[in-house]
């Protein structure tokens, strides 16, 4: 876990972290079990097949969730606030992908120590599949 304190930090693209995380079925269950979202399109292969996927679509804000990991865990990490996650859902994500989660810091906000950051998720063929506009507090 990074420890970036809101001093350290730079705008304007200087201050950039990411992660690769492989999506799984135990993730699509977990998530099934913790939201109730029990939508055909992320439990039923011939279902989602039958709606022009190719197989099961991973969950759009089980993906997204990774900004809270990105946040709480790399930039800033341990100090950090989540305050508001804009996603932008751009292709589906199946169980199997390997997504890159990046961050780059654009804007800092002295009064309150506050940073927007961009982030955008890829998978292992470089397209990207979620983009966000995250603010988030520095504690310190």
């Amino acid at each position: 876990m990074n420890e970036y304190t809101y001093d350290v930090l730079a705008a304007s693209g200087a201050s950039r972290e990411e992660f690769t995380v492989m999506v799984t079925a135990d993730m699509m269950a977990q998530f099934l079990s913790l939201t109730g979202d029990c939508n055909p399109l992320h439990i039923d292969a011939d279902y989602a097949r039958g709606q022009g996927f190719r197989d099961r679509v991973v969950y759009g804000m089980l993906a997204s969730s990774l900004c809270s990991t990105l946040v709480g865990v790399y930039l800033p990490g341990r100090y950090a606030l989540l305050q508001q996650v804009d996603s932008q859902f751009h292709k589906p994500v199946y169980i199997g992908d390997v997504l890159t989660v990046g961050g780059t810091v654009i804007e800092k906000h002295d009064t309150f120590k506050r940073l927007t950051i961009r982030a955008e998720i890829r998978n292992q063929h470089g397209e990207k599949v979620n983009k966000a506009k995250i603010v988030a507090g520095c504690l310190k």
